[in-house]
């Protein structure tokens, strides 16, 4: 499942303020990959909020208590004011040479003027001014400084990949590796001179792209005299995300509802979430309280450093805010580590709760909530990184909780280009469609998805703790949004519905199907037509005759631009057997094959395929394509022999009676000889020519759920044993060449058992893993069975993978 990127995530719940160690990120604003806030870190107001991936998305609350004020949301963003310009501000140039220079090179005396001198940034991308593709860079700059201040000094460096800089002389930072942002590194004391300085860094190249440029700021004190709320606790429920704060002589609890009702896919594709702020008196006596929320104009930009535009207005007894990049590039960047930079944002509360909103720098408005004096503006244009404002007035508040809440919604004007077509959001269902008119809407439902909400959120802990007990439904409610806000449900131009997946972190792919493969589970449990719009991309695919081969695509492109496969290699067992499982999983989900009918054709050739390539496979990758190629894969056999059984089953439902022989024979063969290849005593191996190897089978779970009867419950039963010899601290690893699991494998191994508390066996040291990892970023699928670090992605779809037990016993007992 695609390569490393960044990080890993975590989030658990219901940890009282002593445990919130325990919860590295939470899910606050989840929609989809480009709608996607996070609070990373032991504590809400601990750290500035994050996009999914990494990158600030400022949303900031403050309650004033009796002219005392306490920020509860985010921390205060610092602000920086320019002493020597990084290119993201001002264009400069800069001297630089490729080779290796004499030893002082980096002092402000050395005599560079043989080297060349040009534009910065230096790199071989698009944004690179001046290009750079030799191994190693050396940048030489000299400027002049007055010291005006004792404010903080930073170096504001982007660089890919090691560095170090120098400053004056001195090193001032060194770094492996590379970021893709501006970073802010304070410069000790006395290192910046009055007069002439040089800034002189050596950057190397090794693997991938190149980049380099750098700038000096200074920090601009807010003078803030805002107190830190005291948290009291926390709970992540399916659709809710639930903080209870200490704020003065008020309690306040501030609710996080995205309304991801996968039963209702209108609701879920609508972009807009609540937060709701509940107020009452700690001690008895009456308060006065005011909730001061911003939410940065970062929302709407891929850098920080793009314009923007941004508005107030009213419509339909709704105060809103507004916030959008002038340049409005539609559908125009397409890769992994990228936020929207089309379409707009938007804060909306209700008139009638005597909000107060306006526009302004994060500092410049937190002064006005602290004065009382708000500016007036109602538009600009061309400015950066704004902070769309609402203060709601809640008066004398006693021992009854007084709620309200604001919406903060995304317009994303088109959503995914699919094939040429540029597809809009489902609910513009005509040109005069607004989304005012979805802000409406949502206002008027607010009090009917509090209920359903909550009521579904409850539900679902019922039915995973039943299924699986306590700690796996913490792991399911860990799950829930994660997944669904890695996906956007668009219609295709034929009319089928769309839930295309971005492959967060691990390339950014869209409608990858060796990622709805894990995922699945989820969707079939809740609501099996979002699977179809998983697998109508593909199938329309193979079917248009734009994708000629006789397996699946690995994918239809790279986020957001589905026009054909990207990934540079095919996985053809994997992706053939995975399509036809998932196709019989909805037959079994809907209770007839009228799906697989509508796509026989290409399922047969797929299965055809199988036939002839898929019991003992060919050197290639599986979903697993980490590890790297494997032939005679005996995992990736297992997918292929249930593939055929799967088929097979499907021609029965069919009425075709003569394939289904011939399909289900050759399935059953397959699984006597894959036993007898695959044998290695207490176990059976991971490739079939290596006895003194082991993996999970986890395909074999769809044996199992289907009642295909192809292996012997001897199988699985051997399989459990040995792999309850394997486990480490936080997990049963992957297979027996690296201490690294998926999660979502474990998910599937452990269902093999029908024993719960064998079950609970494997899922113990995975919510070990999610409850204690120090990776504090959305929670990971990858990670170490040993150390409990991540191994790489975040924030993916695949933990929908999570709901198979569930939708094991759900099966069970229909």
């Amino acid at each position: 499942m695609r390569k490393l990127y960044f990080f890993a995530f975590c989030c658990i719940l219901h940890f009282n303020v002593q445990a919130q160690d325990k919860a590295p990120a939470y899910p606050l604003i989840a929609h989809d990959t480009y709608l996607s806030i996070w609070s990373f870190g032991d504590g809400l107001n601990n750290s500035v909020t994050k996009h999914w991936t990494g990158k600030e998305q400022s949303l900031l609350g403050v309650a004033k208590v009796d002219g005392k004020f306490y920020r509860f949301l985010g921390a205060e963003s610092k602000n920086y004011k320019t002493i020597l310009p990084a290119a993201d501000e001002t264009s400069y140039q800069a001297s630089y040479a490729f080779k290796k220079p004499a030893t002082d090179w980096n002092s402000l005396a050395f005599d560079d003027s043989d080297w060349k001198k040009n534009e910065a940034p230096f790199g071989d991308d698009n944004t690179a001014k001046t290009k750079w593709n030799t191994d190693e860079i050396y940048y030489r700059r000299k400027f002049s400084f007055s010291k005006s201040s004792s404010a903080k000094k930073y170096l504001k460096l982007s660089h890919d990949d090691n560095v170090i800089v120098y400053l004056n002389g001195k090193t001032i930072y060194e770094k492996d590796g590379w970021v893709h942002e501006y970073i802010y590194i304070p410069i000790e004391d006395g290192i910046l001179n009055p007069g002439e300085n040089l800034l002189a860094i050596d950057c190397k190249n090794t693997a991938g792209g190149r980049h380099l440029d750098a700038g000096i700021v200074e920090e601009i004190p807010n003078g803030s005299q805002v107190l830190k709320a005291t948290q009291t606790n926390v709970a992540v429920e399916a659709t809710n995300t639930i903080y209870d704060f200490k704020c003065g002589g008020v309690n306040l609890t501030v609710t996080f509802t995205s309304p991801l009702l996968l039963n209702d896919i209108k609701l879920t594709a609508r972009p807009i979430s609540y937060i709701t702020y509940a107020v009452k008196s700690a001690d008895g006596k009456a308060h006065k309280v005011d909730i001061y929320f911003s939410a940065s104009s970062n929302l709407a930009v891929n850098t920080p450093n793009q314009a923007v535009s941004v508005w107030k207005n009213t419509n339909n007894n709704l105060s809103i805010l507004k916030a959008g990049t002038v340049e409005q590039p539609i559908l125009k960047k397409k890769n992994d580590d990228l936020r929207i930079d089309w379409g707009y944002m938007y804060v909306a509360v209700p008139s009638k709760f005597g909000a107060k909103q306006f526009i302004g720098t994060q500092i410049s408005n937190l002064n006005s909530f602290k004065s009382g004096q708000y500016p007036q503006a109602s538009k600009a244009i061309n400015v950066k990184t704004q902070d769309l404002s609402t203060i709601i007035p809640f008066g004398a508040v006693g021992a009854k909780a007084v709620e309200k809440y604001v919406m903060l919604g995304y317009d994303d004007l088109k959503s995914i280009e699919y094939f040429g077509d540029q597809l809009l959001p489902i609910w513009r269902t005509s040109p005069s469609s607004t989304f005012e008119s979805q802000l409406t809407q949502a206002n008027n439902d607010y009090s009917t998805l509090k209920a359903k909400t909550k009521a579904f959120d409850a539900k679902l802990v019922a039915d995973a703790t039943k299924a699986g007990g306590k700690e796996y439904a913490d792991m399911c409610k860990l799950a829930y949004r994660q997944s669904i806000a890695a996906h956007k449900i668009v219609y295709a131009p034929n009319g089928d519905i769309l839930f295309l997946s971005k492959e967060n972190f691990s390339g950014g792919f869209i409608n990858t199907v060796d990622v709805t493969y894990p995922s699945a589970p989820q969707y079939l449990l809740y609501n099996p037509e979002l699977l179809k719009g998983m697998l109508n991309g593909i199938f329309y695919y193979s079917e248009s005759g734009k994708w000629n081969k006789d397996y699946p695509a690995h994918d239809i492109g790279t986020y957001p631009i589905a026009n054909g496969q990207i990934y540079g290699e095919d996985m053809p067992v994997e992706e053939a057997g995975n399509m036809i499982i998932l196709v019989g999983a909805i037959a079994k989900a809907e209770g007839n094959a009228g799906y697989a009918e509508k796509h026989w054709k290409e399922m047969s050739r797929w299965a055809n395929y199988l036939l002839k390539e898929g019991f003992d496979p060919a050197n290639q990758l599986c979903t697993d394509d980490f590890a790297g190629h494997l032939a005679r894969n005996a995992n990736l056999s297992v997918k292929a022999i249930v593939g055929l059984g799967v088929y097979a089953q499907l021609a029965q439902q069919l009425g075709k009676t003569d394939v289904a022989l011939k399909y289900r024979n050759a399935a059953l063969d397959m699984a006597k000889n894959w036993q007898k290849l695959a044998d290695a005593g207490d176990h059976y191996a991971l490739t079939f020519n290596d006895k003194n190897t082991w993996s999970q089978k986890y395909n074999l779970i769809w044996d199992k759920l289907l009642k295909l009867n192809l292996f012997p419950n001897d199988v699985y039963r051997k399989e459990i044993n040995y792999y309850l010899t394997k486990q480490n601290a936080f997990g049963l690893p992957l297979d027996s060449r690296k201490a690294y699991t998926k999660s979502d494998w474990i998910m599937w191994t452990a269902t093999l058992s029908d024993n719960q508390q064998e079950f609970q066996k494997f899922i113990k040291p995975i919510y070990k893993f999610a409850s204690e990892t120090s990776d504090k970023v959305p929670l990971s699928d990858w990670h170490e069975t040993i150390s409990g670090k991540k191994a790489g992605f975040q924030a993916r779809s695949v933990v929908g993978g999570y709901f198979i037990k569930m939708l094991a016993d759900h099966w069970a007992n229909k």
